[in-house]
């Protein structure tokens, strides 16, 4: 009989209705290193707060079993006691603290009620030598690039006991080097009986490190089955990923493209505080005047980077490359340069950096095109209000008045707030990043409606989603990227959803380059 250390039956969990997890089961052994695998959105980290005590008992519905025995966690402190322990995408360390403050926070060596510091030192140092990692404990974390602080993270669910540990996606931000480091760690962490539970998206090292994957499409425990190291096994997990059918809920639209309107070559990107790490390699690309381009990719892959570097090197450091507009090279140093030169963003985090949450819908929509309002650098309020409510009717914005304060809107009239904003600068380049997430099936088509407006008046569009169903029913082409290269340039008639995935979770290989 299988010695069986996690067992999670029938775990439902909503979110104002909406179920994002809904009847998963999973069952981990002893052990072994579990993959779980899914699209983005399809539940997996859901599952793993749910677990952890993130999402505490009573805010779900299914039952948890631990080493044969029901347990019901109300916090992370709770699961942690209990030996599980879960290190999040985003790490949770502080950086102005020392490696091993960060290590003992909350579990502080003290003899009598003060911080024993030789202690502590000499502990972090023990554990810092177990993840392989040469470094003082003194050190502070901002000095360190991601790949050491991942492992921190592990010293620091060592030193609290672990018996399961979590990782959630855990490669997703490192480099080759700092990735095989870490799997090779894991792999150790296997021979001393410790239990992994894995989230990831990377085909290849599902492969080199699993021993057992569970696949959950859209909420659903799809299968389990054991890893083997063929190619079969990821025509597997990929089909069990992508496998629903491709509803048709998108506008009719008969593309009309001309001639090539933005060029990228060679753009290459490095990551603001790791200066030394690439987070675009070499990327080239095209979009045609009226045509709608798709950049499809997994978390962590370098799409949104890509974007936002190129939009006036809003992300990275170290940015090298040429953009190419209507023929001729132009300057995208800073936003404003940007926007003179025809090209818009709409940013994927609409509240942080697409929206003045308590301003009005009026000033939201003029704030990226003021210049256009203004005389003798007055803005002429009557018709910034005339604007927005042009836009407010055209956009079908539910709102009583212009003057509503947007914050006050539902994610899909934000959405088409954001657009407007944009559309209204006037680009001859429209970036797109993630144009649908969070919102409504309603407003999804009324958004997607808009683009293909957009492309029909001659606008070059470029749309990056976490959803392939949207790239292939929006877009003429898709580019896909992994790790930071583009890996192929699929056109229309070609892509599915197997298709792109397979491209998506490719190994570093040179980037295809636009024709």
């Amino acid at each position: 009989m299988n010695d069986v250390i996690l067992h999670m039956d029938g775990i439902v969990k909503e979110f104002h209705g909406v179920k994002a997890l809904d009847g998963v089961s999973v069952s981990v052994e002893r052990g072994e290193v579990h993959a779980i695998c899914g699209e983005n959105g399809a539940g997996k980290s859901t599952l793993m707060k749910v677990l952890s005590g993130v999402y505490p008992h009573g805010s779900f519905t299914g039952t948890i079993t631990l080493d044969g025995a029901p347990v019901s966690y109300g916090s992370i402190n709770d699961s942690e006691r209990d030996g599980i322990v879960i290190i999040h995408q985003e790490l949770a360390l502080s950086p102005y603290l020392s490696i091993a403050e960060n290590i003992f926070l909350g579990n502080e060596v003290s003899r009598g009620g003060v911080i024993d510091w030789n202690r502590t030192n000499l502990e972090a140092a023990k554990l810092l030598r177990r993840v392989g990692l040469d470094e003082n404990p003194a050190t502070k974390i901002l000095e360190l690039g991601v790949g050491k602080q991942q492992l921190v993270e592990i010293a620091k669910a060592l030193s609290k006991e672990v018996k399961l540990l979590i990782l959630d996606e855990p490669t997703a931000a490192l480099n080759d080097d700092d990735s095989a480091h870490l799997l090779g760690l894991i792999d150790q962490l296997r021979e001393v009986g410790i239990t992994s539970i894995v989230i990831s998206h990377k085909l290849k090292e599902i492969r080199a490190i699993a021993d057992t994957v569970t696949v959950i499409r859209d909420g659903r425990t799809i299968e389990s089955f054991p890893v083997a190291d063929t190619d079969e096994i990821e025509t597997r997990i990929i089909r069990a990923m992508v496998g629903r059918p491709l509803d048709s809920q998108f506008p009719p639209r008969e593309p009309h493209i001309g001639a090539e309107k933005l060029r990228v070559e060679d753009w290459t990107v490095h990551h603001p505080i790791d200066t030394e790490r690439v987070v675009v390699d070499r990327a080239s690309f095209t979009v045609r005047a009226g045509e709608i381009v798709g950049f499809a990719g997994l978390m962590g892959a370098g799409r949104t980077e890509l974007a936002m570097s190129i939009f006036g090197r809003s992300w990275g450091t170290g940015i090298s490359g040429k953009v190419y507009k209507d023929g001729a090279e132009i300057s995208t140093r800073s936003v404003d340069e940007a926007i003179r030169n025809g090209v818009a963003y709409v940013s994927e985090d609409r509240k942080r950096y697409g929206l003045n949450l308590i301003g009005s819908i009026t000033v939201n929509i003029s704030a990226a095109a003021l210049g256009k309002l203004a005389r003798l650098g007055v803005i002429d309020r009557n018709r910034e209000y005339a604007v927005a409510d042009e836009y407010r009717r055209r956009m079908n914005i539910r709102t009583p008045s212009v003057t509503s304060v947007v914050g006050n809107l539902s994610g899909g009239n934000q959405q088409k707030v954001v657009l407007s904003k944009w559309i209204y600068s006037g680009p001859d380049v429209l970036i797109l990043d993630e144009p649908t997430r969070g919102i409504d099936v309603g407003a999804k088509y009324e958004i997607y409606g808009i683009i293909n407006e957009m492309a029909e008046q001659g606008k070059a569009v470029i749309v990056i989603s976490s959803e392939l169903p949207e790239l292939i029913g929006l877009c003429d082409r898709i580019y896909t990227i992994a790790e930071g290269r583009l890996t192929a340039e699929v056109d229309r008639a070609d892509a599915t959803q197997e298709e792109l995935m397979r491209h998506m979770t490719a190994a570093r290989t040179e980037g295809a380059q636009a024709p």
